[in-house]
């Protein structure tokens, strides 16, 4: 039952963004472009940072990096040198897309209020009340997240 209901409000998150452009390719990115000619990642959060310590800093324009069309925002020049020498160990998973709609087959909104790092690796979800289900089973949760981002990556959200 509970499962039905989260699939539930997924599905009115969907419908209430209908209206808004939606990241079509494989990255969960903000509207419009960044100053690094980009749209945003990861709602402008330090990727690095939140890896390495757990905290939501907010970056800055200052230091910004563009990897695979997308731009990330970093606190200090440090953390930019950090992720330029490896971005893949930085960058969200599942294109920072929900990790608990990958799971289900879809791409929502990952908002990195609602975050956790396993294994190094930076999972987002939806919501506060999404966030608490994938805690019943995190590790489920992300092996479904894994297999269905393979499948789904490429495909426009709007088409899922």
């Amino acid at each position: 039952m509970l499962k039905q209901t989260l699939i539930a409000s997924l599905v009115a998150a969907t419908a209430l963004t209908s209206g808004v452009a939606i990241a079509a390719d494989e990255y969960n990115v903000s509207a419009g472009l960044t100053a690094a000619n980009a749209p945003l990642g990861l709602h402008g959060v330090d990727t690095v940072a939140f890896i390495s310590t757990g905290n939501r800093i907010q970056g800055a324009a200052r230091f910004a990096a563009v990897h695979d069309g997308v731009a990330y925002y970093f606190a200090t020049q440090e953390n930019l040198d950090a992720f330029n020498a490896n971005p893949a160990s930085y960058i969200p998973q599942n294109g920072g897309f929900c990790t608990f709609g990958v799971a289900v087959g879809k791409k929502f909104d990952g908002d990195p209020r609602w975050a956790d790092v396993r294994d190094g690796k930076l999972y987002v979800f939806l919501s506060e009340a999404i966030f608490n289900a994938y805690q019943k089973d995190p590790e489920g949760t992300i092996v479904k997240a894994e297999a269905n981002w393979q499948q789904i990556r490429s495909t426009a959200a709007t088409d899922l």
